[in-house]
């Protein structure tokens, strides 16, 4: 495992890569996301969240490496949101009650976002 933080053993080039997702399309998957998360809310029977964190502002001023993080980590909740809100459909389809496997998937889509925004956090300066 590194000693150092990222910063130093990644290239020094700030330059964005060619493949990097631009800030608006990172933004809109979070607000897309936060759109499912309010229909798993309901299915959990839990009150929606008044106010998402700031995503934008922090994305805005992360390095290349932070958002490329970011980018992975949307793409990895967008799929375990899809595939829990299909298992989700099927059981409501059923007349059976989503509230408990719909309050786990809730969870786990917090424990994801705050790894997300804990990756785009400006690193101290040493």
């Amino acid at each position: 495992m590194a000693s150092l933080p990222p910063q130093p053993i990644l290239p020094r080039a700030e330059a964005e890569p060619a493949d990097a997702p631009a800030l608006s399309v990172l933004v809109g998957q979070w607000d897309a996301l936060h759109g499912q998360v309010a229909r798993l809310g309901a299915m959990a029977r839990i009150a929606p969240e008044t106010d998402p964190p700031a995503f934008g502002t922090l994305v805005e001023i992360a390095h290349p490496w932070q958002r490329s993080l970011a980018a992975q980590g949307l793409d990895d909740i967008a799929a375990m949101l899809a595939s829990g809100l299909v298992a989700l459909a099927t059981l409501t389809a059923r007349g059976q009650d989503t509230s408990a496997p719909a309050l786990a998937l809730w969870r786990e889509f917090h424990a994801a976002r705050a790894s997300i925004l804990a990756a785009l956090e400006v690193p101290a300066q040493a």
